[in-house]
């Protein structure tokens, strides 16, 4: 696990500056605290850098690696967890190695199938790649984006890192907000690729490839989800049992390490099942950390430690008050970008605890999507199945609900049922999609923009973004079709950037069994109808598979998410003041975004309790935040 960043001229005019390349990973050294390296090509043509993270071979798995005779270099930030298999098919065909490094894997692949390579790692990575005979420079990421790579090309000269941080000490980086990803970000809570905050600034998307030769450059695909493929012939108890025999080996992929080896245990379903696998696996007791707030509503420790006694592991409970002054600026720095998902708060510090014992955690990412979790999915379900109640009908009951307010705030059933009635009117997958997983819609966008902010931006981007993914879809079924539009947008803009960005500011390594491509594969292929059982059994094939092996009060248990208490956190909390002094604050005024009397009258309602603009604040927030310190 590595940061990496690099440099390269489109001709020689002038060579890398090795002094640049190394202010560019020193930003980087919580991705790499153990080690760093540099090389630049014998004509400066091109420069790579990295700073390592040692999991795999920690005594000679260094970086930058060559061939044997030094003309395909090669920098990577993550996991093959294929490379032994790997190694022993390239050794046949008479390849030499030097280290016992998955990154030597890459490079000997790279020789056999040039940049089709990438289609035959099963991990995580993010690669930079020079050959020099061919002239040729490849830059992949993986397939469900849980390693980051951004990039920008101007004047002759393409450069790229893990973070952005890292673009921000070259002295043309193009520092210019693109408007477009702002109202994006609103709407979202994430910016998606290929666009950062940035203009001219792109995140390579996930499952695609970069490759500059014969002076040109394309961005193109190099995997999907099998979308248009037909369901195997088998039965529901042989899909459970391929289940279960998939996602063991997939753990057992994940549990090799030269380092101390943890999990993160939520107390759900997912994270439950990693650890029970993790333990008939492991012959020492396996070790668990769980996070927990004051606040019980948000808390899931009581059943953590049900499965923690379930399964022998040796647990760690961290009860923390967030210390909202040092670590939201820290974040925002982090993410180098606006970035919305409050779950990234409790992610850092299970991630910064976790540290403290272990090198690496697996987790329970990827579940609900891959088996249909979210409320969203039962939307998409309901929809098809309602498409005769006229849309009317629909706002009417949502209209109701409004009257009475938020009770319970967003992790309230009637706040969530709103929503759920709300998104079911909307007759167009898309738009129902987006109204589930909308921050702010696109009314109270126009509402808030200021007159000259609402001019230089588009209506209806987030929809579009949405309606781009559903027609890719070929799965016939509703439920299939919005999980592949999970696993084309949320999942890889979102969730893997929160926990990749918090986890490695903690400087730990998260792997993620669930999202396997060839687990996720299989999966896919089965039947929506499997996934979500009638209109409210949410993953119901995934907890029939392990029913019988949690804990009855964990298997038995409903979603409740990795949340923290935004609505009293605004209202009396230690939000409230840092709120007042940056979003409210003049200086957040003049930037041009809003009018100040519609955020102020929002803050009220809030405050009041009125309605729970919680999640609303928050992006507010971590935008000013960003402006700030990013």
């Amino acid at each position: 696990m590595c940061g990496i960043v690099g440099l390269f001229h489109h001709s020689r005019t002038a060579p890398v500056d090795r002094g640049l390349l190394s202010r560019m990973t020193a930003r980087l050294v919580h991705r790499g605290p153990d080690d760093e390296g540099s090389w630049i090509s014998s004509d400066g043509r091109v420069g790579l850098a990295m700073r390592r993270l040692s999991i795999i071979d920690v005594a000679s798995g260094r970086q930058p690696l060559a061939n044997e005779d030094g003309s395909v270099t090669l920098v990577f930030n993550g996991e093959v967890y294929n490379f032994q298999s790997l190694r022993e098919e390239l050794l046949a065909k008479g390849h030499r190695f030097q280290t016992h490094s998955d990154t030597e894997t890459i490079v000997h692949l790279y020789e056999e199938e040039g940049v089709d390579c990438v289609k035959r790692l099963r991990g995580m990575f993010a690669i930079a790649l020079w050959d020099a005979k061919a002239e040729r420079l490849l830059l992949a990421r993986d397939r469900f984006g849980k390693k980051p790579l951004v990039y920008f090309d101007r004047g002759g000269r393409l450069a790229w890192a893990s973070e952005l941080q890292a673009l921000k000490v070259l002295p043309d980086f193009p520092g210019e907000t693109d408007p477009a990803a702002l109202d994006l970000y609103l709407s979202l809570q994430y910016i998606p690729s290929p666009r950062t905050i940035y203009k001219d600034v792109h995140k390579l998307p996930p499952a695609h490839r970069l490759v500059w030769e014969k002076g040109s450059t394309r961005v193109e695909r190099y995997w999907d989800l099998p979308a248009g493929d037909p369901a195997p012939a088998i039965s529901i108890e042989e899909a459970k049992s391929e289940i279960r025999r998939r996602l063991t080996e997939s753990v057992r992929l994940r549990m090799i390490s030269e380092v101390p080896l943890g999990a993160f245990l939520s107390g759900g379903v997912d994270s439950s099942v990693i650890v029970g696998l993790m333990s008939g696996l492991s012959e020492r007791p396996v070790k668990t950390f769980t996070i927990g707030f004051e606040e019980e509503d948000f808390s899931e420790l009581p059943y953590a430690r049900e499965t923690a006694t379930r399964f022998g592991t040796d647990h760690t409970e961290f009860i923390v008050k967030a210390d909202m002054a040092e670590t939201l600026p820290m974040l925002a720095r982090h993410y180098g970008e606006p970035y919305a998902d409050a779950s990234a708060l409790p992610t850092y510090y299970v991630s910064r605890e976790t540290r403290r014992h272990v090198t690496v955690a697996l987790n329970g990412d990827g579940g609900d999507e891959n088996f249909a979790g979210y409320l969203r999915h039962m939307a998409a379900k309901a929809g098809d199945l309602a498409q005769g109640i006229p849309s009317a009908a629909w706002r009417a009951a949502a209209g109701i609900l409004s009257l009475v307010g938020d009770l319970g705030g967003t992790q309230g059933k009637l706040w969530r049922l709103r929503r759920f009635l709300e998104s079911a009117a909307e007759k167009d997958p898309a738009a129902r999609h987006l109204a589930l997983a909308c921050f702010f819609p696109e009314s109270l966008k126009r509402s808030l923009y200021t007159p000259a902010f609402a001019a230089t931006v588009a209506e209806g981007a987030a929809l579009e973004y949405f309606r781009a993914a559903f027609a890719r879809a070929a799965a016939v079924d509703s439920v299939n079709r919005t999980l592949y539009v999970d696993f084309s947008t949320y999942l890889p803009e979102c969730l893997m950037a929160k926990v990749d960005i918090a986890s490695m500011a903690a400087s730990l390594e998260a792997r993620s069994p669930l999202l396997d491509h060839e687990f996720a594969e299989f999966v896919f292929r089965l039947p929506g109808a499997w996934k979500l059982k009638g209109l409210t059994g949410l993953k119901w094939i995934f907890k029939e598979t392990f029913k019988d092996f949690l804990p009855p009060a964990v298997s038995s248990r409903g979603k409740m998410g990795f949340g923290i208490p935004l609505g009293p956190w605004f209202r009396q909390g230690p939000l409230r003041k840092m709120f007042e002094e940056t979003v409210l604050s003049p200086e957040a005024q003049r930037r041009g975004y809003f009018k100040p009397e519609s955020i102020q009258n929002m803050f009220a309602e809030h405050t009041s309790g009125r309605r729970d603009h919680g999640r609303r604040l928050w992006a507010l927030l971590m935008l000013e935040l960003w402006h700030r310190h990013g």
